[in-house]
């Protein structure tokens, strides 16, 4: 990578000299956590304008809402996006997506339009004392007849309760049209008054298809490589997997392995170039092929096998190789019931935990909860006696076995059903002191039918030891 002209402390790794900049998201703040644009600002709008030496991400950012990749949902004529964008309704917006999804380019686009003034701030350096100065300029221009005023923060979900509160009334009244951008769940970490007052659009993460387009564009666009160098298929999908969704990250690496190729005096990429530039090796995973049911069945059968240290590298696998997570979690509570059970009731809360949290965190944070997980149903005792009792009682249903529902177990009450004889007979377990009573629960031809035979493992085994008694006394054996 070559500095150029940029200022900043210096960090060298290894023979790359990287320049650190006050930034949020790609383009530089003032020192004060702001930046303004006045009217007909240029294609820039306030932000630092792209030069020769800028990052790739920067130099290949969506000159138009035509080149922007992977949101379609929000791109129909008409939609908030093309409206916010053009400025045709001065509406306020809230932007949720995950890293390298647009927002900032979004942003961008905003800010280029010519008869609005434009101001960003990044919540992790502006307060509420410039959160006011923006709005009081605005207010000022309002009055006076001049430009209306879109206030874009970036981070939202940073800013305190009172740092939104601040930005309520301006909203509220259109002193400022609000773009505020964040990765994390609005409906958590925005204030309610605050998210009532915007539209909010989600941005999806970039799939592998669309990742691979803007890469393949950047390596031959005059604003990107300009065709310097060629990307042969397997470091493509080397970055493709290596960006997870993240165009950012996509093209930081792509930019990376040029300038590896070009130390090199090579005019391809090819993967062990891309690996060396971005110091991750490529694993050999292929999400539709054979190499993922393998590793998914590698992944259970070390759980089942009660080994954490392989579990934990076929899961470790999977989450580099870019896998979705969610799908790593549902295997998960499957799993915690078919192979761990009653062994370990908890198993399945943990799981069930970790799906949720996959949900509610997200990736890189949530594969500590994932590891967590996988941890403890490796070590918890197994048992499929669960699996084993739905899959005898499933056979005898399918078989036609079972007969009609008892009558002092049937609704008793609907108007009409006593009269019927249902519920008669029917015996209360809670009015027998040993909370349990006996009684027929199952059709007349199963009557007596062992589905569930407890292991002796884990917690298990205190089900073993009370369920005879328990079936001698529902079935009269022993009343």
């Amino acid at each position: 990578m070559v500095p150029g002209t940029a200022s900043g402390p210096r960090l060298t790794i290894g023979r790359y000299c990287l320049w650190v900049m006050e930034t949020d998201g790609l383009f530089p703040l003032a020192a004060t956590g702001v930046r303004t644009a006045p009217p007909a600002g240029g294609a820039t709008g306030g932000f630092t304008p792209p030069g020769a030496d800028s990052p790739l991400p920067v130099r290949m950012r969506p000159a138009s809402l035509d080149e922007l990749v992977g949101q379609d949902h929000l791109l129909a004529p008409g939609a908030p996006l093309r409206q916010l964008v053009g400025g045709s309704t001065p509406m306020s917006v809230i932007l949720w997506g995950p890293p390298g999804s647009g927002k900032t380019t979004i942003a961008h686009l905003v800010a280029a339009a010519s008869d609005r003034r434009f101001v960003a701030m990044s919540a992790l350096t502006a307060g509420v004392k410039d959160v006011r100065a923006v709005i009081d300029t605005a207010r000022r221009e309002r009055r006076a007849g001049g430009p209306p005023t879109v206030l874009f923060i970036d981070e939202v979900h940073r800013f305190s309760k009172t740092q939104q509160d601040s930005l309520l009334a301006a909203v509220e009244d259109r002193t400022v049209t609000l773009l505020a951008a964040t990765t994390e769940n609005p409906y958590f970490s925005v204030i309610s008054p605050l998210l009532s007052r915007c539209v909010l659009l989600t941005l999806q993460p970039l799939d592998e298809d669309a990742v691979r387009g803007l890469i393949r564009r950047a390596t031959t666009d005059e604003r990107g490589l300009g065709g310097a160098v060629t990307l042969d298929r397997e470091a493509e999908d080397h970055l493709v997997r290596l960006a997870g969704g993240d165009v950012r990250k996509a093209l930081t690496a792509l930019e990376a392995a040029a300038s590896s190729a070009e130390a090199l005096g090579a005019s391809v990429i090819d993967l062990a170039t891309a690996e060396q530039a971005v110091d991750v090796a490529a694993v050999r995973y292929d999400r539709d092929g054979d190499a993922h049911y393998d590793v998914t069945s590698a992944f259970i059968k070390s759980m089942r096998g009660s080994d954490p240290d392989a579990a934990l590298h076929w899961l470790a696998r999977m989450l580099v190789a870019g896998e979705d997570a969610r799908f790593i979690a549902r295997r998960m509570v499957i799993f915690a019931s078919e192979d761990v059970g009653m062994a370990d009731p908890t198993a399945l809360t943990v799981a069930t935990a970790a799906a949720h949290a996959v949900e509610y965190v997200g990736l890189p944070e949530a594969q500590l909860n994932l590891a967590h997980a996988v941890i403890h149903l490796a070590t918890a005792p197994k048992s499929n006696s669960a699996t084993v009792a739905i899959g005898k009682a499933m056979a005898d249903v399918r078989a036609g076995r079972g007969g009609t529902v008892p009558r002092h177990l049937r609704d008793a009450h609907y108007p009409g059903s006593r009269g019927l004889g249902h519920g008669t007979g029917y015996r209360y377990p809670h009015d027998d002191p040993r909370g349990v009573v006996t009684q027929q629960y199952a059709p007349d031809d199963l009557a007596g039918t062992d589905y569930y035979r407890p292991s002796e493992h884990g917690s298990e085994r205190a089900v073993a030891a009370r369920l005879p008694a328990l079936r001698r006394i529902v079935r009269g054996d022993n009343a």
